[in-house]
């Protein structure tokens, strides 16, 4: 009530805005009745359509004898000082410009009730209306059921709100289902085998006057939008409710495979109808057609993560009424599969946090992914510390590559290197080891004792060596690596980096601390220059100058670099990553036992 009554002089706008059923109109009623004392007049009008708008302000002039048009109506309104109330109500239609409907004076109150957030420009305030908290839900539903409030029904109505996801609309559905059954034990397990029906009808009787279910709300809107607009929505009910980014999109229109690899025509299709004449991602055009969904809050964006996310309702009612779900969820699974082959391992853009639950979505629910991808989605899981999964998906590829390919041919031995390196996450160095001393061999017979691949695999071979505890071959094998890619990459090179970490590490477990720190040092200082302070392999050789550190008795420097490393890991890894619980592990040690 403070924004209406401040600052006098002024017209009051206040928007409520939010999902369909989320309880706009409640709000604004329950508002109106406690403070209905504060306004001269209230007026109430449906903003569904210009021509409900007229009918409202022409019933204005109606009531106060003053005319009988909607232009007398604003014109009574413009020339009444008093506090009067008006409540333009379900203004959900974008294409109404409400500017027009509004009185043109410096008095007077006005509340919106909308779908579309873009009407916040005219507000003096506004209010995004969300679910509800446990308590309010739990009540809402009790009462609506006609239930008595005991301990054991909050217990129960408490798990019901919960898998409603608060929204009230839906609360409300499922109490007056409830009312009708008098059975509010079994809901729950009815709602998880019946959740479309259950939202889709309405019970006879209901003690509320919205005509509406939950799904026929929301199909109302979608009814409304643009057939690119609906097509992306229904697309996006396939990914995961949080995190949707348009990276996810034009990193998969940029993929060079052919649309035969696959059956890619329909995904390719797809991604065209976002791309400009030269074939390439407008960035624009997506923003456009998010902006339709938003306008309805079909879709919501943060600002602060810049990506979109999806009511769980509507993402399940997304998913639920498609007409043919096999072929959207294989077409997301491709474009999920085309954005892995063309995204950099540690992408900044779209790290592998917001990527990780929609690929997990993706394997989970479909039974055809496209061979070509499959390797992708097992490199990304090595990434994103699932490591299981990864292992599972390229030991299938392995196995098709050596039936397919041969033993010899190059993919198949980048497989069976990756899959070693997965081994060794997993602690399997028995099973790494023998992988990539067959690797090894077979890189020097068919490219020789000095190409960037064969180093590539000696040093992977010694890392193992090093986990296997066989030190003494590890800095042997790592030494020999290091000047051989010194000579063929040069001092500053990725790999030659790699393999100075690598023998460092050797050397720690040697006991030969000083040697080890000196190298990291150089690794860590060339690493920030050239992949930048976040990157996790400069992460990965901050951790390893800790533990060096700590061998020497240098607690106070190890325990600071172990904080901030795991600072970072949490906010590019998250807080599950095996990467950042080991250093939260490391951490640990140090805190716990410095001396």
């Amino acid at each position: 009530m403070i924004f209406f009554t401040s600052n006098t002089g002024t017209q009051k706008i206040y928007v409520l805005y939010g999902l369909g059923g989320a309880g706009k109109t409640q709000i604004a009623l329950k508002f109106i009745k406690e403070l209905s004392f504060n306004f001269s007049d209230i007026f109430f009008i449906d903003t569904s359509t210009i021509a409900t708008i007229d009918i409202g302000l022409k019933n204005i002039a109606i009531i106060k004898g003053c005319g009988d048009s909607a232009e007398e109506g604003l014109l009574w309104l413009t020339s009444q000082v008093q506090g009067w109330l008006l409540l333009f109500n379900n203004a959900d239609d974008p294409t109404i410009n409400m500017q027009d409907f509004f009185p043109e004076c410096d008095h007077g109150n006005i509340i919106i009730t909308s779908r579309n957030p873009g009407l916040c420009v005219y507000a003096g305030s506004d209010s995004v209306v969300s679910d509800m908290g446990e308590k309010d839900a739990v009540l809402l539903l009790l009462k609506s059921a006609a239930q008595r409030i005991t301990a054991t029904a909050e217990q129960i109505a408490a798990e019901i709100v919960k898998a409603l996801c608060y929204l009230p609309l839906a609360i409300v559905q499922a109490g007056a289902f409830i009312s009708n059954s008098r059975n509010l034990g079994n809901y729950l397990e009815l709602y998880a085998k019946n959740q479309a029906k259950l939202l889709s009808e309405k019970p006879a009787q209901f003690q509320d006057h919205y005509k509406w279910t939950v799904y026929t709300t929301w199909q109302m809107s979608f009814d409304q939008l643009t057939p690119r607009a609906a097509m992306l929505l229904q697309h996006c009910s396939f990914l995961h409710y949080n995190g949707i980014s348009e990276a996810i999109f034009s990193y998969a229109s940029k993929y060079s495979g052919g649309p035969s690899e696959g059956g890619l025509w329909e995904t390719m299709e797809f991604l065209s109808s976002f791309c400009g004449p030269t074939g390439k991602w407008d960035s624009l055009q997506f923003t456009m057609v998010m902006n339709d969904i938003q306008a309805y809050s079909l879709i919501s964006f943060d600002e602060s993560t810049k990506l979109f996310s999806i009511h769980p309702l509507v993402h399940a009612w997304g998913r639920a009424t498609i007409s043919n779900p096999e072929r959207c969820m294989l077409t997301v699974s491709n474009i999920l599969g085309m954005t892995l082959a063309e995204r950099s391992k540690w992408d900044s853009l779209l790290p592998s946090l917001v990527l990780c639950p929609h690929v997990e979505l993706a394997v989970q629910a479909s039974a055809n992914l496209a061979p070509i991808f499959r390797y992708h989605y097992g490199m990304f899981f090595e990434e994103a510390g699932k490591y299981k999964q990864g292992a599972g998906m390229l030991e299938t590829v392995l196995k098709e590559e050596n039936q397919i390919l041969g033993d010899n041919h190059p993919d198949t031995l980048l497989t069976m290197g990756n899959l070693a390196s997965i081994y060794s996450d997993l602690g399997e160095y028995e099973k790494a080891s023998d992988l990539e001393i067959a690797v090894l061999e077979k890189q020097k017979q068919i490219l020789g004792d000095n190409h960037p691949s064969t180093l590539l695999a000696m040093g992977n071979l010694a890392s193992t060596y090093s986990d296997l505890g066989q030190y003494e071959k590890a800095s042997d094998l790592q030494m020999a690596v290091l000047e051989k890619q010194k000579q063929i990459l040069g001092d500053n090179h990725p790999h030659t980096l790699l393999a100075m970490g690598n023998l460092a590490s050797a050397y720690s477990a040697l006991g030969e601390s000083e040697k080890a720190s000196d190298l990291e040092i150089v690794v860590l200082e060339k690493q920030k220059q050239i992949l930048g302070d976040n990157h996790p392999d400069t992460l990965l050789t901050i951790g390893n100058l800790a533990r060096t550190y700590s061998d020497l008795g240098e607690y106070e420097k190890a325990s600071d670099l172990e904080i901030a490393v795991l600072e970072k890991r949490k906010q590019i890894l998250g807080d599950n990553h095996p990467s950042t619980l080991i250093t939260m592990g490391e951490s640990c040690k140090h805190i716990l036992s410095p001396w």
